[in-house]
């Protein structure tokens, strides 16, 4: 049969198409719905991924909100996300349409669909959020719907990074300090500004008395009579707040909205309660600009829009609005020109078949853009005369720029814009995930500038096809998604990426621009207070131990750490990266609740538990010193006194250690090769913690803090219970095997010993974090810091020994610790008597409790109302740790005292606390019980 002698459509019998009877594709569950439901309202979010990892999420009858969150699951050590958490405060009966976290990701405002707005505010944990502005207060009134939404910025100012530049096979990463955004609150409280279906701008502001209040005006409008608005986005920007609306005629108009508080400044010190004299907020409204966008679409567009304000043809009937954005305009620090904001529209038709859709030659979407320039009025010169003996400046508006529409081959369902990355992510109907340069709409398909990374998705992250949905959130730094199917169960999706494995394979470029992204990405996070589980969890499951440790030493690179501190040990408080980064790689490490981490995970965990000391020691004498006459709180107290029995037993487990290590090398002593070789093989916890300047720092704070807890002793008044546990925590102090004074002998002779090995090589400041930072990362001895190891072992030792009772820290037991790794006793321990993290002392079991929903404190922060406080407890999302208090403080200073410690939402580690019930019989981690060990 010749090749041309067969004419396929002539088989089939069509001559105009092939054409076999399947039935076309189908648009996905849904869609119609939520399209149509994007079409008329802008507001209508129905899951959101706070900054500090909680997601929020609108149940599918509308009728209540549930939370989840991610965790490491303490039987395993794997990340998943949590059971829901119904909030149960939620009153009212209407269908709720909306939800918008804060800037700082601590407060959740709901809206319904008559407008009113309820705000929640996360308390001590995750899944424990109670209610600050109830739902009630508010009106409903199908006018009143809010079709757009935002919150005030924090007046913060952080560290910010452009990008990651590759010079010399190294990386280098830029950063810049980045200023707030205006207006703020002027007592650092929270605000919200909505704009109504009916053209009214609501401002909901709390006030210091944690009351909220409320102020409201029209948005005047100009040339027209439309006042039904679908939609409308906010940006604040330097000149003030960008108000941009769509109407349902199809037009939209920009306002600048100036907001003036009266006093501008709060100081609450000396304000009599009775008139507190609060700072009340106002409006300056002012309109820029109009916009046809019935004129979109339209042939003859020019031609029609040179008619100015008179009235403009008809919709076109194919298309409407489904998103309306205002993407913040380049600022000076920004490598590149600066740019003003671009207004981003998307234009959707309604779901039907691809079929339908080519039939009518139609895009199911388009992204219209429009950049919004600055321009000078050109005024008669009699007005430019009259403006010039006012004040020597020009008359200037706002004006329209229109850029080339995007159109789309599927509808778009969510675009989110990142703005450390300047990247804009798609969504569309399919699943399917898209990253795009939010200036150019250049669309990031891979890998191209292997030398220059600016964000995950320009690096060549991306989203596989997975789960498809009509609502998605994204998390803090845009490393995972959250998707409600069909069936409305939340789904996690997560980035990928080759890491230079490609079509068999390896391409090195590639893989280090992939971790460098990852370490620009997290030292955002840092920077911003961003929680970022999200990156640790990408890190977890698409790096081996080798690609996290050189993870893990870009995070240092990129960040500002010098990790040095053998001359400056002052400012080792003062940095406060260094627990983000002692967090990262303990969690790295983390294997399950009950085995011991790697070697380097251990050093960086005991490292934060002593920073944790420091602080508990340095905030208790700080308060007392400014305190004085008030009466000690004793919940302040069983603190101090926890954690002065656990320094003072790690202390012993440390000199312990070193103690054993000299009778293992003593031998070697006077062989310097083989023992220079027994130092680098070498696992010991306590020589990493006194050769590390880091810790070492820590410790010597730490006996300073003991003294000074001691001599407070003497000039307190005390009675009563106070008097009990002071009395107990001096007499610990001065009973202790090892005085105080002698550790801090054995710690100044460790400081001599590794400056003079830095010195003995000519090592000076810049020499000198190398080595410091492979002890941090790798636990990696350096050859420099071998004669350091050995005056320590065989001179410093020695020469403490005689001044120290040997045999009680040698058969003390250590297992309460849990620092031995290993060892049945610290097992069972751990099993059946968890230590509360914060207050170092064991965790009673509740007696009679029964597993019921998570205490909720009530608005005025008193005890949770509807079950006893304390039944339950707190879970450390990242490193799985438990801590006893579960209400909020009952007094001032408790209060005062817990918020200098900063151990309200967080743990030590720096992860979030997530409530739980308590076990009634066995830990509920997984796993059976530890057989006690026989003594």
């Amino acid at each position: 049969m010749e090749d041309g002698s067969l004419d396929v459509d002539d088989l089939f019998g069509d001559p105009n198409s092939l054409d076999l009877g399947l039935p076309a594709a189908q648009p996905p569950k849904g869609l119609a719905q939520r399209l149509d439901e994007m079409r008329l309202l802008g507001c209508c979010q129905k899951v959101a991924w706070s900054r500090l990892g909680c997601i929020a999420y609108i149940s599918q009858d509308g009728q209540r909100v549930n939370v989840r969150y991610l965790h490491c699951r303490p039987s395993d050590g794997k990340w998943v996300l949590s059971d829901d958490h119904p909030i149960q405060q939620l009153n009212g009966g209407n269908t709720l349409v909306h939800l918008s976290w804060n800037e700082p990701g601590s407060e959740l405002a709901v809206v319904d669909a008559s407008g009113r707005v309820s705000i929640f505010s996360i308390a001590l944990a995750l899944n424990n959020i109670s209610m600050s502005r109830q739902i009630v207060q508010d009106q409903a009134d199908d006018g009143a719907q809010v079709v757009g939404m935002a919150w005030l910025n924090a007046p913060r100012a952080y560290h910010a990074f452009h990008q990651a530049s590759k010079l010399n096979v190294r990386w280098e990463y830029s950063s810049f300090r980045r200023r707030p955004i205006g207006p703020f609150h002027p007592a650092n409280k929270s605000a919200i500004l909505c704009v109504t279906r009916s053209g009214v701008l609501r401002f909901l502001y709390q006030n210091p008395d944690n009351r909220w209040a409320e102020i409201s005006t029209d948005l005047k409008t100009t040339a027209h009579s439309d006042r039904i608005l679908t939609h409308a986005a906010i940006l604040p920007t330097p000149g003030g707040i960008l108000v941009t609306t769509h109407s349902a005629y199809g037009r939209i108009s920009l306002y600048r909205l100036q907001v003036t508080w009266t006093p501008n400044q709060w100081e609450p010190q000396g304000r009599p309660p009775s008139n507190p004299n609060f700072p009340v907020p106002a409006f300056r409204i002012s309109q820029s600009k109009i916009e046809h966008p019935s004129l979109i679409f339209t042939p003859n567009r020019e031609q029609s829009q040179s008619t100015g304000d008179a009235a403009p043809p008809p919709h076109n009937p194919l298309y409407f609005l489904t998103r309306l954005e205002v993407i913040p305009g380049q600022s000076g620090n920004t490598p590149g020109s600066s740019s003003g904001p671009l207004i981003m529209a998307v234009y959707s038709v309604p779901a039907q078949t691809p079929a339908q859709n080519q039939q009518q030659n139609t895009s199911p979407s388009v992204i219209v853009r429009w950049q919004l320039e600055t321009t000078t009025l050109s005024l008669h010169p009699v007005f430019e005369e009259v403006i010039a003996r006012k004040a020597n400046i020009q008359a200037k508006e706002m004006d329209f720029r229109r850029l080339q529409d995007i159109y789309m081959d599927r509808h778009i369902i969510s675009i989110e814009y990142n703005e450390f990355g300047n990247v804009l992510v798609v969504v569309y109907d399919d699943g399917s995930i898209t990253f795009y340069d939010a200036r150019t709409m250049t669309l990031y398909k891979g890998m191209g500038d292997t030398n220059t990374v600016t964000s995950m998705a320009q690096a060549g992250f991306q989203y596989p096809l997975d789960t498809a949905g009509n609502h998605i959130c994204f998390s803090p730094n845009g490393c995972l998604a959250v998707v409600l199917d069909p069936d409305w169960q939340p789904k996690l999706r997560m980035m990928e990426h080759s890491f230079g494995q490609e079509n068999g394979s390896f391409d090195e470029n590639k893989y280090s621009a992939a971790i460098a992204a990852l370490a620009l990405t997290f030292s955002r996070g840092c920077g911003s207070d961003l929680n970022t589980d999200d990156i640790l969890m990408i890190v977890l499951q698409h790096l081996n131990p080798e690609a996290q440790t050189t993870f893990i030493s870009e995070v240092y690179r990129a960040l500002p750490l010098k990790c040095d501190f053998t001359t400056e040990q002052d400012k080792l408080m003062q940095q406060q990266y260094i627990p983000r980064c002692l967090s990262l790689q303990s969690a790295l490490g983390f294997k399950n609740y009950f085995s011991p981490r790697t070697l380097s995970a251990s050093l960086c965990w005991w490292i934060l538990h002593i920073r944790h000391a420091c602080i508990v020691f340095t905030s208790f004498l700080k308060y007392k010193a400014q305190k004085e006459n008030e009466p000690h709180d004793l919940d302040v107290l069983r603190m101090v006194h926890g954690n002065v029995r656990w320094a003072l037993d790690f202390s012993h487990y440390i000199l312990d250690g070193l103690f054993e290590l000299a009778d293992e090398l003593q031998p070697y002593f006077n062989d310097k090769e083989t023992f220079a070789q027994k130092v680098k093989s070498t696992s010991s916890l306590p020589l990493l913690l006194v050769l590390c300047s880091m810790s070492r720092a820590f410790l010597r704070t730490i006996c300073r803090g003991l003294r000074g807890v001691h001599s407070h002793h003497t000039t307190s008044p005390l009675s009563g219970e106070t008097r009990m546990y002071y009395g107990e925590i001096c007499q610990m102090i001065s009973k202790s095997p090892v005085s105080i004074e002698v550790y801090e002998k054995l710690l100044s002779n460790v400081d001599s010993a590794v400056r003079r090995a830095y010195e003995s090589v000519g090592w000076g400041e810049n020499e000198r974090p190398g080595p410091e930072r492979d002890l941090l990362v790798s636990c990696r001895i350096h050859n420099v810091l071998v004669p350091a190891v050995l005056g320590i072992l065989q001179a410093t030792l020695p020469a403490i020994r005689p001044e120290i009772d040997y045999m009680a820290i040698y058969l003390a037991d250590y297992s309460w610790l849990g620092v031995r790794a290993g060892d049945r006793r610290t097992e069972y321990l751990r099993r059946t008597r968890p230590i509360d993290i914060i207050k170092k002392s064991p965790i009673r079991p509740t007696l009679g409790s029964t597993p019921g929903p998570a205490p909720t404190p009530n608005q005025d922060g008193g005890k949770p109302s509807g079950q006893t406080a304390g039944r339950g407890r707190r879970r450390c999302t990242r490193c799985c740790e438990i801590s006893g208090d579960v209400s909020m403080p009952r007094t001032v200073l408790w209060f005062r005292y817990i918020v200098l410690v900063g151990t309200i939402r967080q743990c030590p580690c720096g992860g979030l606390w997530a409530l739980e019930t308590a076990p009634s019989s066995e830990d509920d981690m997984g796993g059976q019980s530890a057989a006690a060990p026989s003594t």
